[in-house]
């Protein structure tokens, strides 16, 4: 009978994590597009970990453009995304007061998108193995059946030897599946969106490749392929509107592979692009230096 009502006690008890008792938060929030991001101590296993924790009202209107779609949330996709060049998903859920949170990994290192405003001079030398670690991880997506859709230099964290990075935030994450194809949904970092999502037509995993390809542009030119004044959606318009900038006019020693294959992912008709991550990881795959 005692078995029976302690089966009962458990079955009506809120087994939900409370995150004020359970983690030590250790450093302030990093504010994110849709969550806040902490490093804390997880009191359960006594590792430091890196704690997020979503925006309810974001999230809730996020997930609504994909209503009747059963659209995975995003610490479950984060959860099979397997990779040393992508961080590591723990565990994911709702807390007792309502919160969704993710626990992942806590990897050290600094934003890329700090260290390009930074002009930080470790970064000289190591473009070659970032670029072609940024196309493992999104290869590493796209095998997974996903599309990251907010690939730029705010979502890779980069070594604090500034040799490797990982892929971080799957806020914006998608299945590739033809219904999240459908025109309209315009999300992702505008200065690094494909001219497809600027315009709301039809998109695939490609748009990650054109994100990709701004992205190693500016890693390593400091500068993107087109003037960066308007930050917002009327500065993405125009990538299809004129030509981006040649990146050898900008870095003449650059490793003329490495050159050739940024250009090929920046072209505004999807069709023109290197058309899947792998091609990209292969293209890639004897470039050995940034420069000849």
């Amino acid at each position: 009978m005692a078995s029976f009502f302690n089966s009962l006690r458990d079955l009506f008890t809120d087994s939900r994590t409370d995150i004020g008792e359970r983690f030590e938060i250790l450093r302030e929030a990093i504010n994110g597009t849709m969550s806040n991001f902490h490093m804390a101590r997880d009191h359960r296993s006594g590792k430091i970990i890196g704690l997020k924790i979503l925006d309810t009202e974001k999230m809730v209107a996020f997930e609504a453009r994909f209503k009747g779609l059963n659209k995975p949330s995003e610490g479950a996709i984060a959860a099979q995304l397997k990779h040393p060049r992508i961080v590591d998903t723990f565990e994911f859920g709702v807390a007792k007061d309502g919160r969704h949170y993710i626990l992942m990994e806590f990897v050290p290192g600094t934003g890329m998108n700090v260290l390009l405003k930074q002009v930080e001079p470790k970064l000289a030398g190591h473009h070659h193995e970032l670029v072609r670690e940024m196309a493992e991880s999104i290869d590493a997506v796209h095998r997974a059946g996903f599309i990251h859709r907010d690939i730029c230099p705010r979502n890779f964290i980069v070594s604090p030897e500034c040799d490797s990075l990982k892929l971080i935030d799957f806020g914006l994450t998608v299945p590739a599946k033809k219904e999240y194809f459908l025109p309209g949904n315009r999300t992702g970092t505008p200065l690094y969106m494909a001219p497809e999502i600027v315009r709301r037509k039809p998109t695939d995993q490609r748009v990650d490749i054109f994100s990709f390809g701004v992205t190693s542009y500016q890693l390593c030119s400091n500068e993107f392929p087109w003037p960066s004044g308007d930050t917002t959606g009327k500065g993405a318009l125009q990538h299809d509107a004129r030509p981006p900038q040649e990146i050898l006019e900008l870095v003449p020693n650059l490793n003329k592979t490495l050159a050739r294959v940024i250009m090929q992912c920046i072209a505004a008709e999807p069709n023109n692009r290197l058309q899947t991550a792998e091609a990209v990881v292969k293209a890639l795959k004897n470039v050995n230096s940034d420069t000849n």
